[in-house]
């Protein structure tokens, strides 16, 4: 059955785009343009810890990739763990698939050989593969061997947790686009009582963002600890 295809906007968030992702390694952005544009032909594998945005770059991927009129898919693994061969099946007709979070499938034999399989499909096709997991593909604990083989041979990219400085870039970045005015103060306070993941970061924002505008408020020190649920006296 036919899926109906969402608006660009829906299916990848506007934050989630390659020009907003911060504190990318060296030429790590360009390398991810050229494969959504369909510019190399070389297949990457994106690692990086619980929070550190790959995600956000696989999803960014896909949209670039929509934008420049290609057909891109983007598929959660771990939604489809114990299932994934029918969950691919079909897929490699699209231009680009970014299979995101392979270390929740890995160890599954099944999964593993679905998956080998598929990356052969793909590569007969003659279409591009983006993967990512939170170890590098000797580290994810696979049980095919060939599959490691086979993911070992894509391009790397390795993310890094966001220093202090990255996470203040990023609130202050995200703030902006959501035209949210988040002063010096306001600031400070939140880097201290947010987790230095992307995720957690965004979530605190997505909140602040609906608070602000039900009530109309700026977003002072005073505000945040009101809405966040914490007293005035653990500041």
């Amino acid at each position: 059955m036919n899926t109906p295809q969402l608006p660009l906007s829906l299916r990848y968030p506007p934050d989630q785009r390659l020009q907003t992702y911060l504190g990318a390694p060296p030429a790590a952005l360009a390398q991810l343009r050229a494969l959504a544009v369909g510019a190399v032909e070389d297949w990457l594998y994106i690692s990086g810890t619980a929070g550190t945005g790959k995600t956000h770059l696989a999803l960014a991927v896909c949209a670039a990739a929509e934008q420049a009129g290609r057909r891109a898919i983007y598929l959660p693994l771990g939604a489809a763990r114990g299932r994934v061969g029918e969950a691919l099946e079909g897929l490699e007709q699209h231009d680009l698939i970014a299979l995101d979070g392979l270390d929740l499938v890995a160890g599954n034999r099944d999964d593993e050989i679905a998956l080998f399989d598929f990356h052969n499909r793909v590569r007969a096709a003659g279409h591009a593969l983006l993967y990512t997991g939170r170890m590098l593909p000797e580290g994810l604990g696979l049980v095919l061997p060939d599959l490691r083989s086979r993911l070992g041979q894509c391009g790397r990219i390795s993310l890094q947790p966001l220093t202090e400085a990255g996470r203040a870039e990023v609130l202050k970045a995200r703030a902006q686009r959501r035209g949210l005015a988040l002063d010096g103060p306001a600031l400070e306070w939140l880097l201290t009582r947010t987790g230095r993941d992307l995720g957690s970061l965004v979530s605190v924002l997505d909140r602040l963002d609906r608070e602000s505008l039900a009530a109309k408020r700026r977003l002072t020190v005073p505000f945040l600890r009101n809405v966040l649920g914490e007293a005035e006296g653990n500041s």
